[in-house]
């Protein structure tokens, strides 16, 4: 039996009027705790101290790795490192995490759906996260998510990251669309807090990695289930049931 693609030719009501999609990484298109923690724990490992969980990792992420790192000493020791410790673990980390970044990393239910379809609609869609720039193309490589992006932006691609707005007014420029025509998609207070000061329109998933807390306290323009909540309705192709 032939296959035939879905097409949706009606946007969300929250994309009307949008040109551009700016897409956290971490916990918003993939779940890479497993691989960061792994790497977290190698790390600590090394330099002589005990481990974390996984789950008090997942409470860390979204600040980008040097954040990430000085969390991880920090619990370990019970105190903040030394500079000198500190650039050291963080050596040793992006090492470990760059041995094996997408082994224990997944995509999250719809995420290729969904960027398929934006893309077939016309939208420019753009990567802004704060994990170094070095693993973003080998990571959505990986997942087959290369092709959907424009542009993409790490955390150490710009002078600033996340929270901060200069990496979405930056994409926006870089694509020539005004903010007021751009929309952010996140899962964390960062990815709203630089939405709204981008001008952007934002929009939250409720999954990801928050630091603990309800993405609904950060007063999203919209929160998401789902990135398939994006899609409108699809139609029938003509002459299929």
């Amino acid at each position: 039996m032939q296959v035939h693609p879905i097409h949706y030719s009606e946007r969300h009501a929250a994309l009307q009027g949008k040109r551009l999609i700016a897409f956290d990484l971490d916990g918003t298109l993939i779940d890479s705790v497993p691989d960061l923690a792994a790497a977290v724990a190698s790390t600590l490992n090394e330099l002589g101290l005990s481990a974390p969980s996984e789950m008090e990792v997942r409470n860390w992420v979204g600040n980008g790795a040097p954040v990430l790192v000085e969390r991880a000493l920090t619990w370990a020791l019970k105190a903040a490192p030394e500079p000198a410790l500190l650039q050291r673990g963080y050596d040793v980390f992006m090492e470990h995490y760059g041995a094996a970044p997408n082994s224990l990393t997944t995509l999250y239910p719809g995420v290729t759906q969904a960027l398929q379809a934006l893309h077939q609609q016309g939208l420019t869609l753009v990567l802004i996260t704060n994990k170094p720039e070095r693993f973003i193309e080998p990571l959505l490589r990986h997942f087959g998510l290369l092709d959907y992006f424009t542009l993409c932006i790490g955390g150490d691609s710009l002078p600033e990251k996340k929270p901060h707005p200069l990496p979405l007014l930056h994409a926006a420029r870089h694509c020539q669309v005004p903010p007021e025509a751009c929309v952010m998609v996140g899962d964390s207070r960062h990815d709203i807090a630089a939405g709204k000061a981008a001008g952007f329109t934002t929009l939250a998933l409720p999954y990801g990695y928050n630091h603990g807390e309800p993405i609904e306290s950060s007063h999203p323009d919209l929160v998401l289930s789902s990135l398939t909540e994006l899609l409108a309705t699809p139609l029938k192709t003509p002459g299929i049931d």
